[in-house]
């Protein structure tokens, strides 16, 4: 298929929400989300919740779950000055040495946290990315008992303060290898007694790995959303795993991918040399209106914010303005919206 480079209008993929609509907590139990089902040839839409999702899918589909787990990687401490200082800490350069986003810091300053954990803040890089050496080479351990799950701002900043649960709501239950610091929000709504239900009625259950980074989240700047790159995420799927998939399409099951993460892997997959099928390595695939998808039939995914890449990408997957519209309803139905928000399943 032709690769579409025909300007992308980012202002088009803008919209106007009810920001009473963004949900400031996950709802509970997990699967009493609610569920937009749209059928993807046609365009209708079904309400649903998500423990409803068997009904959307028949014996022989392929499920496919990221099971990164979330690094709760922020950290509130002080400065020397006594001012707050809060960082997100977004990748390891070399041991107690992290590359953290932050505001109000300056090359110099020491950072302060709780427990007698320490930073100097070393320099700030090109990227915009603080570069923080810590006084424990493992700082591993030390989030595990001290670091908060790093939530987007719009909960932060708008909504609430953070909440301990949080380290385990903002978290899959099918959570295995820590590398993201973002979730991949759509997993967000399956309980372990769903997964055992959807097994039960024939329905195939693949895992990747792609360690959420940055660059899911990184905003589009360019006018022509085309022009806009994603940074490398490290991903991986095994033979097992590939084995499932590869037997579900040839069987005629659908592909239904979890979430933009779990597509970017299996699409990214698609595209080597050799084709679909296990391996591991990093991947900066940006699915954007265009996109040839060559494995994914089915998508579940969260609503999207304004302008954003996973926003792209459901618009890649059933057209710009079928997906608008599909969120207009969502909206006038009181559908909660974003990390914590409830799912649209796209079939």
């Amino acid at each position: 298929m032709k690769t579409d480079t025909s300007p992308l209008p980012l202002s088009d993929f803008d919209f106007d929400f009810p920001e009473e609509l963004v949900a400031a907590a996950p709802a509970e139990p997990r699967d009493s989300a609610r569920l937009l089902s749209m059928e993807r040839s046609s365009g209708a839409l079904r309400h649903l919740h998500f423990r409803d999702l068997a009904s959307c899918l028949n014996p022989g589909d392929c499920l496919v779950l990221n099971e990164t787990k979330v690094l709760s990687c922020r950290l509130v401490g002080r400065k020397t000055t006594g001012g707050r200082a809060e960082l997100l800490l977004v990748a390891q350069i070399e041991p107690g040495l992290w590359s953290a986003l932050a505001s109000g810091l300056k090359p110099g300053m020491r950072l302060d946290f709780p427990g007698g954990a320490a930073a100097l803040v070393e320099d700030l890089s090109p990227e915009g990315e603080y570069l923080c050496r810590f006084n424990r080479l493992d700082i591993g351990s030390y989030l595990a008992e001290h670091g908060h799950a790093p939530l987007p701002p719009y909960i932060l900043k708008r909504k609430r303060p953070p909440d301990p649960a949080d380290r385990t709501r903002y978290q899959t239950v099918y959570a295995r290898e820590t590398g993201s610091i973002a979730a991949p929000t759509a997993g967000l709504h399956f309980t372990p007694k769903l997964l055992e239900e959807l097994a039960a009625s024939g329905v195939r259950v693949a895992r990747v790995t792609l360690h959420v980074g940055r660059g899911t989240f990184r905003p589009i700047t360019s006018l022509d959303a085309r022009g806009h790159a994603m940074l490398p995420e490290h991903y991986r799927m095994s033979a097992e795993d590939a084995q499932v998939v590869s037997q579900a399409r040839r069987e005629g099951g659908r592909v239904i991918a979890v979430g933009t993460t779990s597509t970017r892997t299996l699409e990214s997959l698609a595209r080597r040399p050799e084709g679909f099928g296990p391996g591991e390595g990093w991947t900066n695939l940006y699915i954007c209106p265009g996109h040839d998808f060559r494995i994914v039939t089915s998508l579940i995914t969260n609503f999207h914010l304004p302008k954003s890449t996973p926003l792209l990408l459901a618009a890649a997957f059933i057209g710009r303005e079928r997906l608008l519209a599909a969120y207009q309803e969502a909206f006038r139905q009181r559908y909660r919206l974003y990390s914590y928000g409830d799912a649209m399943g796209i079939f």
